[in-house]
């Protein structure tokens, strides 16, 4: 009876000789935290992961001015979602930064060029209901964005995988949360319940 490839994985040592792994670690430490390991390539998913910052940082940009520029009699609740909105998408902007980081690249925070390296656009809302469906349609760019780039990191590099993961939930509620403010000012649903 041949062994399958399954076979052949459970057959081999769960955990590396730990004389080997010390001798993989003091290898190669000009290259800084990329070991022999890593199943990605690291100059290209910091280039991916740069075009993810800018996203995220225009996402911050648009959220704070409508939480500065909203008004109306029920503004006040609606600033109030934005800048969480804000706050939220800073820190997924520092989590890529310090990911990009990790992986032995600069963080391009460079004003100059953002819109044409983000997947998302600063906006022209001069409304309440125009900055909603703004932000709504930047979450569901940034919903389709992060559900393809997990699906490329995967197992390659779990650890940009499982960040864009944790990110994808929250953009995923900033969806959810847009689709129901636009419901109440519009008082018309779009999502079937």
């Amino acid at each position: 009876m041949s062994m399958t490839a399954s076979d052949e994985l459970t057959a081999q040592p769960f955990l590396t000789d730990v004389v080997e792994l010390r001798r993989r670690a003091k290898a190669h430490l000009e290259s800084g935290n990329i070991t022999d390991s890593y199943g990605g390539d690291a100059q290209q998913a910091i280039d991916i992961l740069q075009n993810v910052l800018a996203t995220e940082i225009v996402c911050v940009l648009r959220y704070t001015m409508h939480a500065i520029a909203a008004t109306g009699l029920s503004s006040e609740g609606v600033k109030a979602e934005f800048a969480q909105h804000a706050d939220e998408e800073r820190e997924h902007m520092m989590l890529v930064a310090d990911r990009i980081n990790q992986l032995g690249g600069v963080p391009n925070l460079n004003p100059e060029g953002l819109l044409t390296r983000s997947a998302s656009e600063y906006g022209t809302a001069d409304n309440l209901v125009a900055m909603i469906k703004e932000n709504y349609i930047a979450e569901r760019i940034a919903v389709e964005h992060y559900r393809e780039l997990i699906r490329y990191f995967a197992e390659q590099d779990p650890t940009t995988r499982v960040m864009l993961e944790s990110i994808l939930a929250t953009e995923e509620e900033h969806a959810n949360d847009m689709h129901d403010l636009l419901v109440a000012h519009e008082g018309k649903p779009f999502l079937k319940k």
